[in-house]
């Protein structure tokens, strides 16, 4: 059986601006969302990026090169409309942050947790006034009500466009804490990847790489390295 193709049917991409946003038209035709919303975007350089991915898809249209027109998408359509559930979801990760939950042996993993998170948890300590306690083990250790106070500030200030990375920056390396570091800047993404990863590569060592949980990661890397370049397009003015 074959499948159903979505092709091309414009030849121009163009961008327009309408009420302080940006819109892209295919042939002066807006662009709509899955939920048939007008795709308005809050800069040009994000309506600059959604028109590219429009621009360079060929005769059959593969929503899998348009991350930018998906996450846009995914603003517009869930996020505007559930603000304050996703809010609340993604502030949750405060509670039982990664960072936050040490093993208790080996040694060896024990140091290489504090040598990547205990620098992370120090700035949120600092510059966001939210310090968390950390514990070995798994089970649940209530934070202090003023540091989630503080982190769930910084979630609940940001625009859907911004709260749509977050949630993949956090959902993806399971830390409030990581995925405001990236919308920060502090680190590089790429370390941030990294460190969000300590206790997976320390198993890949002791027991060898399964080609699953590989590709599972790949995916999810993807998504983070993605989350990190829509929040910047997200933020600019």
């Amino acid at each position: 059986m074959s499948t159903w193709v979505a092709k091309r049917f414009w030849k121009d991409v163009t961008i327009e601006q309408s009420s302080g946003k940006y819109i892209v038209l295919l042939d002066g035709r807006l662009v709509k969302t899955p939920a048939k919303a007008t795709l308005k975007v809050p800069n040009l350089a994000m309506a600059q990026a959604i028109a590219h991915e429009w621009q360079c898809q060929g005769a059959k249209i593969d929503p899998e090169n348009m991350p930018n027109t998906r996450s846009a998408n995914a603003a517009i359509d869930k996020v505007a409309h559930q603000k304050v559930e996703v809010i609340a979801m993604i502030a949750a990760y405060g509670e039982d942050d990664l960072l936050c939950y040490r093993a208790p042996d080996p040694k060896e993993l024990k140091a290489r947790q504090s040598d990547a998170w205990d620098p992370i948890l120090a700035w949120a300590a600092k510059e966001l006034d939210a310090p968390l306690i950390t514990i070995e083990g798994v089970m649940h250790e209530n934070q202090s009500e003023n540091s989630i106070t503080k982190l769930t500030a910084q979630v609940s200030g940001q625009t859907e466009f911004q709260l749509t990375a977050l949630h993949d920056l956090v959902s993806m390396s399971g830390s409030l804490v990581m995925g405001l570091a990236a919308q920060w800047a502090v680190y590089p993404i790429e370390d941030l990847w990294e460190w969000s990863r300590v206790d997976e590569l320390w198993q890949i060592e002791k027991w060898g790489r399964d080609e699953d949980a590989e590709a599972t990661a790949a995916l999810k890397k993807k998504a983070f390295f993605h989350a990190d370049r829509f929040y910047k397009l997200a933020s600019e003015k």
